[in-house]
């Protein structure tokens, strides 16, 4: 199974015209400055661009070098990056921003083996960084290049196989425009979040279509075979709203591990108990103190890559004790208002938002 010299012509040219006619306008296409599109390439992991574009804003306004990033605080990285998930990643930011600037003077790498070796960076962000900021010919694949290659080649089989996941790296490169890299791996990407969507691809307005043996043989919507879907494993979960003189503790879990380095309310996972009764435990046993009117405020279902959470929420008084963290790093009092300013995992976050005031309204004018 392979592209015909014919048609990886016509897809090249198809493809970066269709591309160059109907790219959306991205902050990081202005320019394509390395930064920015390092940067962008990190936040789009895993997320899609309309959630990242808020994001992108926000980091580009607060730290617009390498140098602020390599500088600033881990608590403002973090919350920079408040509900994008996969805390690692913003952590490696970091880590190859102080890189950069220790070994490069600052500026981003262009040479695709000093960029694959930078944390967090593996080999499809490396080939796109080196694409699409240096026009460079490096192949990449995601999920969107790999649709749109099975759907070309009517590609039945399971595409998250190692074996099926390298022959996708090599039509990916076979397909590659040398002269304009730059639009044709942007138009892959483009193409399969505009056009050739998981369900309903808009196959009319495919600039591929003639070239598509899916499209021919009408097995687009059972394309790609993605295997089975992962189950996801179910947790309970307590935490508590500690309240003590008008302020509510908080902790900051150690940087390794997951969500290492955010802030959140104390407590746990729910055993063989009920889930008050968990929360009164894990308090104990984080803390060492002891808690009294608890009261459930609400129930918070919260989905990760491998489980599927249920977070009780409680809020109840601190009654007497002296607290000595046990797994936490990191310990505080802090007022309702103060806690929007501390980076939270993003189920907390939505718990913030129940429980901070917000600002009074204006009053409306007298007439």
């Amino acid at each position: 199974m392979k592209f015909s010299k014919g048609n990886t012509l016509i897809i090249r040219k198809s493809l970066i015209r269709w591309f160059q006619k109907n790219q959306r306008s991205l902050p990081w296409r202005k320019k394509y400055d390395p930064y920015e599109v390092w940067i962008s390439e990190i936040m789009l992991q895993q997320t899609q661009v309309t959630t990242v574009l808020p994001y992108f804003e926000r980091w580009m306004k607060k730290l617009p070098t390498i140098q602020s990033v390599a500088e600033a605080e881990e608590d403002v990285i973090l919350k920079l990056w408040e509900g994008l998930g996969y805390y690692t990643r913003a952590r490696n930011l970091q880590k190859t921003a102080r890189i950069i600037m220790e070994q490069f003077s600052g500026h981003f790498p262009d040479q695709y083996d000093d960029i694959l070796k930078l944390p967090g960076i593996g080999k499809y962000t490396a080939g796109a960084i080196t694409s699409i900021a240096f026009n460079k010919p490096y192949p990449i694949v995601d999920g969107n290049v790999i649709r749109v290659i099975a759907r070309l080649l009517n590609f039945r089989k399971n595409t998250r196989l190692p074996e099926n996941v390298k022959k996708f790296w090599k039509w990916s490169e076979e397909l590659m425009s040398h002269s304009d890299t730059r639009s044709f791996n942007q138009g892959m990407m483009e193409l399969g979040a505009l056009i050739c969507k998981p369900q309903n691809p808009d196959c009319p307005n495919c600039p591929l279509q003639k070239t598509c043996k899916a499209y021919e043989k009408k097995t687009m919507d059972r394309i790609p075979d993605r295997g089975e879907k992962l189950k996801k494993i179910p947790i309970k979960v307590a935490i508590a709203i500690i309240k003590k003189e008008g302020k509510i503790f908080i902790q900051k879990r150690p940087r390794k591990g997951l969500m290492g380095g955010l802030w959140e309310f104390p407590g746990g996972k729910v055993k063989k108990e009920t889930p008050k009764k968990a929360i009164e435990r894990e308090i104990n046993e984080e803390l060492g103190i002891r808690i009294k009117n608890i009261k459930k405020i609400k129930q918070i279902k919260h989905g990760y890559t491998k489980f599927s959470v249920d977070l009780y929420c409680y809020s109840a008084n601190f009654d007497k004790g002296e607290i000595k963290l046990q797994t936490a790093v990191d310990g505080k009092w802090v007022t309702p208002e103060q806690l929007k300013k501390y980076p939270f995992p993003a189920a907390n976050v939505k718990l913030i938002a129940d429980i901070t005031p917000s600002p009074p309204k204006a009053a409306l004018p007298l007439t």
